[in-house]
């Protein structure tokens, strides 16, 4: 009997099931060295970790390539599930030279058994196999990014995090996806806050104008006007009445979100007078 220690991952918790997708890698696996007389003693699956990351850096993954420096480690040989799932890139080629050394085989089912060192055609498979995993994940990445872009610009969705002082969350109506809808949930878009909005358009203007960023959170400060934690106490509770407004005016000037960062903090300015052509979401309230 051969003793093996299975090696297996998922990305998620929250996304997909962790105990589904440990299933179906360690049944693939098994189904690999039964016909050897093979037994699974010993399990590491890492949960939450992308496959982007070395063994070294996940901590299951880890854990046997420590074992094999152990003359007793308990196992023979480490069986994997799915080679896209286990390795990234270029991943095979700095792992696998350490099973040689200590002469620990590795099955893999696309192989049909233990991988030969010697052997060109496996090392060209599981090359293969790692740049596909690492072309899946970019794939998805670009089409996550790329959809929620075009979310917030095109369709004027909130996707998420803190509003930015003058504006507001309003709801936009049910989710667009049936599940979701049926569930529930529902889609958000930011909104003009009425009470802080005309005081962002005050601070471009005093801006424009030529005021400092200290010289308008002085000016902001006499005429009463709340700082950002003190206009929305409910999500500041952590944050004690401020009595200034100063960190309000200084990002105005310099945060991405406004024509100075867009166009460059010497052209402010100038391109403060095109701010109404610009898209909402970039600029002050209107």
């Amino acid at each position: 009997m051969i003793r093996f220690t299975f090696a297996g991952r998922c990305s998620t918790e929250d996304l997909q099931d962790p105990e589904a997708s440990r299933n179906w890698q360690l049944t693939r696996a098994q189904a690999l060295i039964k016909p050897a007389e093979g037994q699974i003693v010993t399990e590491y699956f890492d949960i939450g970790h992308s496959r982007s990351l070395p063994w070294q850096r996940r901590p299951r993954a880890n854990e046997p390539l420590q074992a094999l420096r152990d003359p007793n480690r308990g196992f023979d040989a480490v069986v994997i599930g799915e080679p896209q799932r286990t390795f990234y890139g270029n991943q095979f080629g700095n792992t696998f030279p350490v099973f040689v050394h200590f002469r620990i085989p590795l099955w893999v089912p696309e192989v049909g058994g233990p991988i030969d060192p010697d052997n060109e055609a496996h090392d060209l498979v599981m090359s293969v196999f790692g740049g596909m995993s690492k072309g899946e994940r970019n794939r998805i990445k670009i089409r996550v990014r790329t959809a929620m872009s075009s979310q917030a610009q095109l369709q004027g969705r909130y996707l998420g995090g803190r509003p930015l002082y003058g504006y507001r969350i309003t709801d936009a109506g049910p989710h667009p996806s049936p599940a979701k809808a049926a569930a529930g949930q529902r889609i958000h878009k930011l909104q003009p806050d009425p009470a802080a909005a005309p005081v962002v358009l005050r601070i471009f203007r005093l801006y424009v104008k030529g005021m400092s960023a200290k010289a308008i959170a002085a000016q902001l400060t006499r005429d009463g006007i709340p700082c950002p934690s003190a206009h929305d106490p409910a999500r500041n509770p952590h944050r004690p009445k401020p009595h200034g407004n100063r960190a309000l005016c200084a990002p105005s000037s310099s945060t991405p979100a406004t024509p100075a960062t867009r166009s460059g903090t010497s052209n402010a300015r100038k391109n403060a007078s095109s701010t109404s052509t610009t898209s909402p979401s970039a600029t002050a309230p209107a």
